[in-house]
C-alpha cells in the first residue's frame, strides 16, 4: 500500500493558512484527513515553545507569534537530498523517512520529520520530530521547469516501458494505476488549497498520480522479465521518480516560491 505523504499537505495547507486563505482548523483538518491525528515533539535544545506530544493545531498556533512564516517540502532519497539544507542529523532522518518539512521561524529554521505514532492497538497517527536545520534556503525549483522535466520523464520512461513487450508481468495493481493516469479528476492525495497557481494544481495532480505508479511498479518483482527488460524498467522508474519528486516539491511549495 502506498503510504500517504504527511509533509506535502502540511506544506501546502500550512502556507495557505499563513497567507490567510484558509483557517487554522481547516488547514489541520486537511493535513490529518488521511493520516489520523498529528502531534509534534519537543523543539531542539529543549526550547520551551513546544513540548513533546503537542497536537498539531496547538503547535502551529503557538509558533505563529514567534515568526512562523513558511513551510517547504523535502522529498529526499539516498543520493538525492531534495529540499534538504542540513545538518547531517536532519538529512539522515529525512532520507530514512523519504520526506520532511522545513519550517521558517523568526530567527532560525527547523526541520520536521514525520513518523508513525502508535499508542495502543487502535490509535494510529503521525509524530513530527523536530531537528535543527541550517538557516539557508533550499535550491529553488521553478514550477515551469519542474513541469517540463516531468513531461520529458514521462515521454522517456514510456519509451523504456515500451521495451517490455507484455504488460502482464507488472501485475493488476500497476495496470490499474496506469489507467488512473487517464482520469484527470482522480488523485490519491487531497490536492492543493487556495492560493496556489493553476499550473501548480495541474502539476501536483499529475505528479501525485504518477507517484502511485512509481511505488507500485517498484514493489512489483517483475516476474517473467529478462535482464534487459529489468534494466529498462529500473531506468524508467528512476527517471519517473526523480521527476515526480521535483514536480511535487515545486507544486506544493509554489505558494512560497519553491
Amino acid at each position: 500500500m502506498l503510504r500517504e505523504l504527511s509533509s506535502a499537505p502540511l506544506t501546502a495547507w500550512g502556507n495557505a493558512w499563513l497567507s490567510g486563505r484558509v483557517g487554522l482548523d481547516d488547514a489541520v483538518d486537511a493535513v490529518e484527513r488521511n493520516t489520523g491525528p498529528h502531534v509534534v515533539g519537543a523543539l531542539p535544545d529543549g526550547d520551551p515553545l513546544i513540548t513533546a506530544g503537542t497536537p498539531l493545531r496547538a503547535a502551529l498556533a503557538g509558533l505563529r507569534p514567534h515568526g512562523l512564516s513558511a513551510f517547504r517540502l523535502c522529498l529526499p532519497v539516498p543520493g538525492d537530498p531534495l529540499g534538504l539544507v542540513g545538518p547531517a542529523e536532519l538529512n539522515k532522518a529525512a532520507i530514512e523517512a523519504r520526506e520532511a518539512v522545513l519550517v521558517r521561524l523568526g530567527d532560525r529554521q527547523v526541520g520536521l520529520v514525520p513518523g508513525e505514532d502508535r499508542r495502543g492497538s487502535s490509535y494510529v497517527g503521525v509524530l513530527w520530530t523536530p531537528y535543527p536545520a541550517v538557516d539557508s534556503m533550499p535550491e529553488p525549483l521553478p514550477l515551469a521547469d519542474a513541469e517540463h522535466r516531468l513531461t520529458l520523464a514521462v515521454r522517456e520512461s514510456t519509451d523504456l516501458f515500451g521495451r517490455i513487450d507484455d504488460i502482464a508481468p507488472w501485475g493488476p495493481e500497476v495496470v490499474r494505476a496506469l489507467s488512473v493516469l487517464r482520469d484527470a479528476e482522480r488523485s490519491p492525495t487531497p490536492g492543493l488549497p487556495p492560493g496556489h497557481p493553476p499550473r501548480a494544481h495541474r502539476v501536483a495532480a499529475l505528479a501525485d498520480r504518477l507517484a502511485v505508479v512509481v511505488h507500485l511498479a517498484g514493489e512489483d518483482p517483475g516476474r517473467g522479465l529478462d535482464t534487459a527488460q529489468m534494466r529498462a524498467r529500473r531506468e524508467a522508474l528512476r527517471l519517473l521518480d526523480g521527476a515526480v519528486r521535483r514536480a511535487r516539491v515545486a507544486a506544493y511549495c509554489s505558494a512560497v516560491g519553491g
